[in-house]
């Protein structure tokens, strides 16, 4: 990195979110910019997970760029390396390598007040930047709870964003922590391998079949030859979801009808009424985002498998200990215990107007207008920032609607001319927050009865978004400038001429 680099926008993280922004704003015309990437490749969390079985639990068709449609994928729900092969596609085919910044992790963003720009040390040098885009994302820091004992644990522990490649599972005891997206996917595929695997479940998730299947040769050959057929497709798999988003947001009681499916699927599978009694949710469907298996339950009825319905509360060497005092001698302990979702640790390291650090602003809850900008923090823009998550459909539609709304900013800076920048106002933010929480309170995730990651440590819903996705796309279409503080650098004054002594004074 140059030293004193100055650039006009300096994107964090290179994930669906970052490189989406690059894309973005090549396609406006703006080429100076880099992309701050903390590891040595870009792939966001599809380069960070790469746990056995990782793959994606939505179609992908619609976990896809609209802009880079993909006609070659091999299966309906693509596993992590089609994932990440495709997001190399995509840096490579828009010409993003020569704005990438590799080993450049953000160590610390502050806003200069007086310069009207942002100035950002990194792993690799400093910088300086007018905008910033933060597409870090919410599942990109693991989570690993504090359990006494763990630190002297005699074997591996490892969290599944971080698998451990080196280490042969094969004939090992192995404790599983967690039972979220991806546990339900690494217990599948490593129940065959293991001497015995000890599922250790604080809550029971509701897991449906996951209807996956490989995409034939005819099937790509005809997206490759009729584009069009593609984006049929995609429509199709956007809509049916658009349609979903009634029963978690205004009808949580009609989710009923889908909880039957699930203990259905169950069944098929869980031959024992002891085991499928610990299986089974005492909470509404959809509270917890819905998982999606059909060979997690399998897995768990076969004879090397004992589930544990307690969290763990203590590590005695190489004995895991959980609340109902079940105890479990192991040689690795796998984590899927999620991620820093709503106490991001980037959190800590943007300082804004004033001094004030991203964490203290957020301290009461996470909140910004319009999922992107956050009062006093100037020029600076989230992707997948508070409450644009989604329970049921594809987070790609959110981070293009965000997209549009970045576009647009950058219009209104080179409209407004001069060192500009933009500062959310704060009556706009907490009017904007309000209503996304007053729509929030009838929401299955906020009313289904459970305890998720979406909620805050003050159990505020600050993750999802209680809408449809082409709701959001409206809403984020445009900046609307009185939502924001205009800031301006004021214009250098022109030294005034010296005076010339006339005859009379010489």
């Amino acid at each position: 990195m140059a030293e004193h680099e100055h650039v006009r926008v300096a994107v964090i993280g290179s994930g669906f979110g970052g490189l989406g922004a690059a894309v973005r704003l090549r396609r406006e015309g703006i080429t100076d910019f880099v992309v701050l990437e903390r590891a040595g490749s870009v792939g966001g969390t599809w380069r960070d997970n790469s746990y056995p079985g990782c793959a994606c639990d939505v179609p992908s068709h619609l976990y896809s760029f609209s802009f880079a449609p993909n006609p070659d994928w091999p299966r309906t729900f693509s596993g992590q390396e089609h994932i990440r092969a495709y997001l190399e596609r995509v840096t490579d085919d828009f010409g993003l390598r020569p704005h990438l910044r590799f080993d450049s992790e953000v160590k610390l963003m502050t806003w200069d007040e007086d310069e009207l720009r942002w100035h950002i040390e990194t792993a690799s040098g400093s910088l300086t930047a007018d905008v910033v885009v933060s597409a870090t994302g919410p599942l990109s820091d693991p989570k690993i709870p504090d359990i006494p004992g763990l630190d002297s644990f005699p074997g591996r522990v490892f969290h599944s964003a971080r698998w451990d490649h080196d280490f042969d599972l094969r004939g090992k005891r192995v404790a599983m922590v967690g039972t979220g997206a991806s546990a339900i996917q690494i217990v599948p595929s490593i129940q065959p391998e293991v001497g015995r695997l000890t599922v250790f479940q604080r809550t029971p998730p509701w897991v449906m079949p996951r209807m996956d299947r490989a995409i034939g040769t005819a099937e790509r050959k005809l997206h490759q030859a009729l584009p069009f057929t593609a984006r049929l497709r995609r429509g199709l798999l956007w809509g049916i979801r658009e349609l979903q988003v009634q029963a978690f947001t205004k009808h949580p009681d009609e989710l009923g009808l889908v909880e039957q499916l699930a203990k259905r699927n169950m069944a098929r599978a869980i031959k024992d009424p002891a085991l499928r009694a610990k299986l089974t949710p005492d909470y509404r469907i959809g509270c917890k985002r819905i998982l999606l298996s059909s060979a997690y339950y399998p897995a768990l009825a076969r004879p090397n498998v004992d589930v544990v319905a307690a969290g763990v509360t203590e590590i005695r060497g190489s004995t895991v200990v959980a609340a109902d005092g079940t105890e479990a001698e192991v040689d690795a302990i796998v984590f899927g215990t999620g991620f820093h979702v709503t106490d991001m640790p980037i959190a800590e390291r943007v300082v804004g107007v004033g001094g004030v650090t991203l964490a203290e602003a957020w301290k009461g809850g996470m909140e910004a207008l319009r999922g992107g900008s956050a009062a006093g923090f100037p020029n600076w823009l989230s992707v997948i920032g508070p409450n644009t998550g989604l329970g049921n459909s594809s987070m790609i539609l959110m981070i293009e609607s965000q997209l549009n709304y970045l576009a647009d900013y950058m219009r209104q800076l080179d409209t407004l001319g001069g060192r500009t920048a933009l500062d959310a106002r704060p009556a706009a933010v907490d009017r904007w927050n309000r209503r996304v929480q007053e729509r929030m309170k009838r929401t299955v995730w906020n009313t289904g009865g459970c305890t998720s990651w979406y909620l805050d440590a003050s159990g505020r819903n600050t993750t999802v978004w209680p809408g449809t996705t082409s709701e959001f796309r409206q809403a984020t279409r445009r900046v609307d400038l009185t939502e924001y503080e205009v800031l301006r650098k004021p214009a250098p004054e022109t030294p005034k001429p010296a005076a010339v002594p006339s005859e009379a004074t010489a």
